[in-house]
């Protein structure tokens, strides 16, 4: 479910972002969206662990935060994630099939319709981190990453995901 949620979005995201009003490319969104909540009760992890402090604290848009935040949660996941994310880059069609192809489909797809690379660029900066980091330890949510994360983790991927450093 969660596979052919993506490919949905590969396919109409872009679409319905730049038309609105096209019924077709929305309706395919509203799909993919009813099986990424489908998709989600096997768990989250530290995207939205990480994306829920800085929504409480800066008032951010949580989709918006968890855009921002995924390509760097990713590439900390890497070690537990990368064969899936190869079989998913095959799944959507992606050239080379690969860790790398879908990261390079996520940042192009992010610059495509206009999401920012940094959490700086929501506003978000050092000053809380260690109250951010706790909160994002401490979230309900971060259980369910692939690898295990604490606040030192959190504090690391929240200083990437501000400063732009992914890897």
């Amino acid at each position: 479910i969660a596979a052919e949620g993506m490919r949905l979005v590969k396919n109409w995201l872009p679409t319905a972002v730049r038309d609105g009003k096209n019924i077709d490319a929305r309706a395919h969104m509203m799909v993919a969206a009813s099986m990424g909540a489908t998709a989600f009760q096997k768990g989250l992890g530290a995207i939205h662990a990480l994306s829920h402090p800085i929504g409480a604290v800066y008032d951010t848009h949580h989709g918006l935060t968890n855009a921002v935040v995924m390509p760097y949660v990713l590439v900390f996941n890497r070690s537990a994630i990368e064969q899936k994310l190869t079989r998913l880059a095959a799944w959507l069609g992606l050239p080379n099939p690969s860790f790398q192809s879908v990261l390079d489909w996520i940042q192009a797809l992010r610059r495509d319709i206009g999401i920012p690379h940094t959490l700086a660029e929501l506003g978000v900066n050092k000053d809380r981190l260690d109250e951010l980091s706790v909160m994002a330890a401490n979230d309900p949510t971060a259980g369910g990453n692939p690898i295990p994360i604490g606040a030192n983790e959190c504090r690391s991927l929240f200083i990437a995901c501000i400063d732009g450093k992914l890897g």
